[in-house]
């Protein structure tokens, strides 16, 4: 979540960083926000994320916000498992600057590096 001056009081952020599995292909899709992301805005937004991706397989790398964690959310998955697998990452940072902070920094250096995407991959041990 990003704090601003605009005329709304938040705005959120969704993103997915996705590869081809013969490496032939990385990109960074992603969809702002106004508000807060909920069960049913984050639902949505993977069911759009299954159709820009043509249905391919998508592992999900995730955190542990509420919404994530829903029943509905649960429930949901439990019907995706033909093409969304979800793997779980460790708690934030200890402040929200911390967190800000280390957002910010790996966006950037995922997005301007074709390389880096594959690398992160390699770094998870994940298997497409």
């Amino acid at each position: 979540m990003l704090r601003h001056r605009f005329g709304w009081t938040r705005m959120s952020m969704s993103a997915a960083l996705a590869y081809r599995p013969d490496r032939s292909q990385a990109a960074l899709v992603f969809q702002t926000k106004h508000g807060s992301y909920n069960t049913a805005s984050l639902i949505a937004f993977l069911a759009d994320l299954h159709d820009h991706l043509g249905g391919d397989p998508v592992t999900l790398i995730w955190d542990g916000l509420s919404a994530h964690r829903s029943k509905d959310m649960k429930a949901w998955l439990a019907t995706q498992r033909h093409w969304l697998r979800v793997e779980r990452l460790p708690a934030y940072p200890e402040t929200i600057d911390e967190a800000d902070t280390a957002a910010q920094t790996g966006l950037d250096r995922i997005g301007s590096s074709y390389q880096l995407c594959f690398a992160f991959l390699d770094h998870t041990g994940l298997h497409l």
